[in-house]
């Protein structure tokens, strides 16, 4: 009987950790494409290196005064049945290099 228990427990943690995972190459994936904005670079180029990262995710970007700041989102689904959904913000100075 507790064989079943442990063997979702154990499911459920290795889930976690990759959604932990996935969570920080999102926050790299951010704080990357906010610095090519940042720089100058196109939209193109800050979406590619999102989608890159983690793949299925998405991004959206903003300028206010002297930053530009960026969102990326994704969902990740942990045993099939649970959904989280991600998300990540960074800025960047505009023409910082």
């Amino acid at each position: 009987m507790a064989l079943p228990a442990v063997v979702l427990a154990l499911l459920l943690g290795a889930g976690a950790l990759g959604a932990a995972s996935r969570q920080v190459a999102l926050q790299d994936a951010a704080a990357d494409a906010a610095r090519l904005l940042g720089r100058g670079e196109g939209e193109g180029a800050a979406h590619r290196v999102v989608s890159v990262a983690v793949s299925g995710a998405g991004m959206s970007s903003r300028a206010s005064n002297d930053l530009v700041c960026v969102s990326a989102h994704s969902v990740v689904a942990i045993g099939g049945i649970i959904r989280l959904p991600l998300e990540a913000s960074s800025c960047a100075l505009v023409g910082g290099r």
